[in-house]
């Protein structure tokens, strides 16, 4: 787990490997940054925490976790914490309570820092306006956002732009780069063999250990990019605004498995006979996770009906998805939304009676809200709903399941894994386990 030491007597917090050498007795510490600023503590101004994931652990309760995420795809950018408390079924004061014992702050705290972090990296590598960047991170207004900077960095953003560092600039001869940060050990070459392995004909593209999607912003279309420069995540968003930037960036961060803090999961495997030497070989192996959950949820129904599911995921993509013309790389299309599938006759572009019969039933679940794919159910509630579509079974469901995040998802059935015995030892990261199994198989 990484910690983030708050030193007392300057009011401070810093992040692991700071030069400064405090008293023991004078030192707090914190699993996350916002935890830290909470308690009333600014950032180091020479590690510049903020420049680093500050991850939610694993073996935080379910709910947490599930609030967590929910925060992080912007729920608390327009709306409260009552409604958030709805969303996952508690009062909006068990779930502060919630918060407060096991993160040391309340959701809005969390959702505070995590759009002022965000604009603090946009104020270091980029040059947009000081107001592009507060509608970029989520804030409501300039108002908000200058007094939200100054509360928890101290300075006002523009004495923060004037302060960063010369390297910290991004050069680019296109759209808006920036800096994704991930941990020291991030297993980068297997995410992007994976989505090379998955791309969709038009949607997605990699090349030269770049990866490239089509995506849509409020409805308008955009391209990113994505690459690895040393030990970061380097974005370049082609977008036609950039208000809302933020979201865009969580949902990168979550297709690529980056949300959670993966230190006790490896060390629950380190003695285990079976696991033990796949996480050690590979410690930055990372949960896929998805840019779209439905478009992820298709691709793995389809794949568990058709031995090529990549091009009939190109064929609704290119039937029914949004045109982005103009795209290098054989870029063409967004790819449908749920709404769009659902309506669409799917045996008309192609695609085989079983498949379009269980592609538009689980869409039209998915429009009616009988599926809920945000992470605000449990996994035994999401199995169910899932599988009561026709044509998705128990292990398809959790499949699924995996790519959207829940964490002791794992796919009972599943010839190429071991059986339930075998992964009982595994809970509460039986994904992280199928993972790793499942890679080492592709490997082999």
């Amino acid at each position: 787990m990484t910690t983030f030491s708050a030193v007392i007597t300057t009011g401070i917090y810093c992040r692991p490997g700071c030069g400064a050498r405090p008293n023991a007795e004078n030192v707090r510490t914190f699993e996350h940054p916002a935890a830290a600023e909470a308690a009333g503590f600014r950032a180091c101004l020479q590690c510049r925490p903020y420049r680093v994931a500050g991850a939610v652990p694993w073996n935080a309760p379910e709910l947490v976790c599930r609030a967590v995420r929910l925060i992080l795809d912007g729920v608390l950018d327009t709306g409260s914490e009552a409604e958030l408390g709805r969303r996952l079924g508690l009062s909006s004061r068990h779930l502060r309570r919630l918060f407060h014992e096991h993160l040391g702050l309340t959701p809005d705290q969390l959702a505070r820092s995590r759009r002022a972090h965000f604009a603090r990296r946009m104020l270091d590598d980029t040059d947009l306006t000081v107001a592009d960047v507060a509608f970029a991170s989520g804030f409501g207004s300039l108002r908000q956002f200058n007094r939200t900077m100054r509360e928890i960095f101290r300075h006002s953003p523009q004495d923060l732009r004037r302060r960063r560092r010369r390297a910290d600039r991004i050069a680019t001869d296109g759209g808006l780069a920036l800096r994704l940060p991930v941990s020291a050990d991030y297993d980068w070459a297997a995410a992007v063999g994976l989505l090379a392995r998955e791309a969709i004909p038009g949607v997605e593209a990699v090349e030269g250990g770049t990866y490239r999607r089509t995506i849509t912003l409020d409805g308008a279309p955009g391209l990113l990019e994505v690459h690895g420069v040393g030990g970061y995540l380097v974005v370049h968003a082609h977008l036609p605004f950039w208000e809302g930037l933020i979201h865009a960036m969580e949902r990168v961060r979550r297709m690529l498995g980056l949300d959670f803090d993966l230190e006790p999961a490896l060390a629950h495997f380190a003695a285990d006979p079976v696991l033990g030497p796949l996480v050690k070989a590979r410690p930055g192996l990372r949960v896929p996770g998805a840019w779209g959950p439905f478009e992820a949820a298709v691709r793995v129904v389809i794949g568990r009906h058709h031995a090529d599911p990549q091009r009939l995921m190109g064929v609704l993509a290119k039937t029914f998805g949004t045109p982005v013309p103009g795209l290098p790389h054989g870029l063409s299309h967004a790819f449908p939304a749920p709404e769009v599938i659902a309506d669409a006759d799917l045996r008309a572009a192609g695609l085989p009676v079983k498949v379009a019969a269980t592609v538009s039933g689980f869409a039209a679940a998915v429009v009616d809200g009988g599926i809920r794919l945000d992470g605000s159910v449990g996994l035994d509630v999401l199995v169910a709903a899932l599988t009561s579509v026709t044509g998705i079974n128990a292990a398809t469901a959790q499949r699924v399941a995996i790519r959207l995040g829940e964490r002791d998802a794992y796919p009972l059935g599943d010839p190429a894994l071991p059986d339930a015995a075998a992964a009982e030892g595994w809970r509460p990261w039986r994904a992280l386990a199928a993972t790793h199994l499942t890679e080492n198989a592709d490997v082999s």
